[in-house]
């Protein structure tokens, strides 16, 4: 059993006189706020990782701590600069006191960092704590500040070792979080406390004890893309960073977390497909088929969830009398039996040695991506066409899908517009940077074309699932009235978005957009 919170806080390298320092500009007579005594721990923590240091690689830690209010295995995994969710396991899940004692459910959430790679001991830190607390007048907690005497040994073949004093100070309340620590620090430097440059305890334990032999944090390129291709692999980079960053809330089922991994996964075949002339397509293509591979295990529990949602929002929205027969107790039969089956089936694909080698595939991707020559032209003389090319399909599609009978084969060409308005969509998000204004209209038309034709297939999707309610509700003997209503409510608003769809494809295809792309 695992407990998450966020942590925001920052470290200090504290100056010669040493000791917790006082806050006088905070804490003198008329500010409100005082520094009250916290109490004092002895802590013992191991920390694992690869033995290449891959979660160090990626700002992340794990840890084995006993001594404190908090002892347990800890991972905690980078939000921003300064705050990081911490994952918490109990001692003894797993725990005998060997590398694989590591508690399941944290190597599972670790995955995507290690790709499989084993877990073991690299460094011990056996820390003197004297903490401090900051409160407001009303003896509110606003911050700790922690003085840690820190002694690190490595557990690798270096066995090398280490000391140091530092200063962590962690805000309470995530509102006010970035007030609270701008204001501490302000204080701090007055008293000559800097800024670590260290990420973690870990990083710096890991560097001191064995210096030149730990890697710097993977972490974006500093410098600008410039040509083309530069421009491509850096949304490449950000969509694999965002696989990679999502796994561990997609495992717990934290919401929305679905839905933004298949999304990136989305941007990354689309990106790779409009910009094909750009890279090697006997490389990307295979990459774009797992990628579509994984996007449809994702897509089971995201479907489902969007199709609860909607019909749930449908019988919630009918008046009480409308809703006739054991409506809500059906759907939640309904739920209850395919929820889980699509559940299982991301958690397979997560775990999966085919998973693992599509990330592998991400990051050989961008880490030596297969540039061909007009890659190394200017952006602003290659991407237009890109976006042309998408822009120009999107109006064969719409017009094709607008010429077809009602029915179902038009729901199939209009379903297939979607599709090319997403293309739209997220080949103008990696041209943005390059391209300005015209890239930012293109996407944003793109998006809402998507969106019609999204709530249409939505509908598609709805009146299937509402016609077989129906058709299992009269079988069971009960009455079928709401689900009639409610189907043909959706028959209605589909009919209205097509209706909208010339006039939304107009603003999307003309205006003399696609000049603008070219100029």
């Amino acid at each position: 059993m695992t407990q998450s919170t966020r942590e925001t806080e920052r470290k200090y390298e504290v100056p010669a006189s040493g000791g917790i320092p006082r806050l006088p500009a905070l804490t003198g007579a008329g500010t409100g706020w005082s520094l009250v005594d916290g109490g004092a721990h002895d802590l013992d923590a191991v920390y694992y990782d690869t033995p290449d240091l891959r979660l160090l690689g990626a700002r992340a830690t794990l840890r084995r701590r006993t001594g404190g209010p908090d002892a347990g295995w800890h991972l905690k995994l980078p939000l921003d600069d300064d705050t990081r969710e911490e994952i918490r396991a109990p001692l003894g899940t797993n725990d005998h006191g060997n590398p694989d004692d590591v508690p399941d459910s944290l190597r599972d959430l670790v995955l995507s960092r290690t790709r499989g790679v084993r877990l073991e001991p690299v460094v011990r830190l056996r820390t003197e704590r004297t903490v401090r607390e900051l409160v407001d007048a009303d003896g509110a907690l606003l911050a700790e500040l922690t003085l840690d005497r820190v002694r690190a040994d490595s557990l690798r073949g270096d066995r090398g070792h280490a000391d140091w004093t530092e200063l962590e100070v962690e805000a309470v309340a995530e509102d006010t979080a970035r007030t609270v620590l701008g204001r501490v620090e302000k204080a701090l430097r007055k008293e000559g406390f800097t800024r670590s440059a260290a990420p973690s305890k870990a990083a710096r334990a890991l560097t001191e004890t064995a210096p030149g032999t730990v890697a710097a944090p993977r972490t974006p390129a500093g410098t600008a893309p410039r040509t083309a291709g530069e421009h491509v692999l850096a949304y490449l980079a950000e969509q694999a960073r965002a696989v990679v960053d999502l796994d561990p809330a997609v495992r717990r089922g934290l919401p929305d977390s679905v839905h933004g991994m298949r999304v990136a996964c989305r941007r990354l075949r689309s990106c790779l497909r409009s910009y094909r002339p750009l890279l090697d397509a006997e490389v990307t293509e295979p990459v774009r088929a797992e990628l579509k591979w994984l996007g449809g295990e994702l897509g089971a529990e995201r479907d489902h969830e969007v199709l609860l949602l909607r019909l749930r929002g449908g019988v919630d929205a009918l008046p009480g009398e409308l809703v006739l027969g054991p409506v809500s107790a059906r759907l939640q039969a309904w739920d209850a039996a395919r929820a889980a089956e699509a559940r299982d089936r991301t958690l397979a694909a997560l775990s999966s040695p085919r998973y693992v080698a599509l990330l592998e595939a991400l990051d050989r991707l961008t880490g030596h991506p297969p540039l061909r020559p007009k890659a190394a032209r200017k952006a602003a003389k290659v991407l237009p066409a890109a976006l042309v090319k998408e822009h120009d399909r999107l109006a064969r599609r719409v017009e094709r899908a607008l010429l077809t009978p009602p029915g179902p084969e038009r729901d199939a060409a209009l379903h297939q517009a979607r599709k090319a308005a997403k293309r739209v969509r997220y080949a103008a998000e990696a041209a943005r940077p390059a391209l300005g204004g015209p890239a930012k209209r293109l996407g944003r038309r793109g998006k809402a074309v998507q969106t019609a034709l999204g709530d249409h297939h939505d509908s598609v999707v709805a009146r299937e699932a509402l016609r077989r309610q129906a058709v299992a509700a009269h079988r069971a003997g009960e009455p079928g009235f709401t689900w009639g209503l409610l189907y043909g409510r959706e028959q209605a608003g589909a009919a209205d978005r097509e209706r909208e769809l010339p006039g939304l494809c107009r603003a999307a295809t003309g205006g003399g957009l696609r000049e603008a792309l070219r100029s």
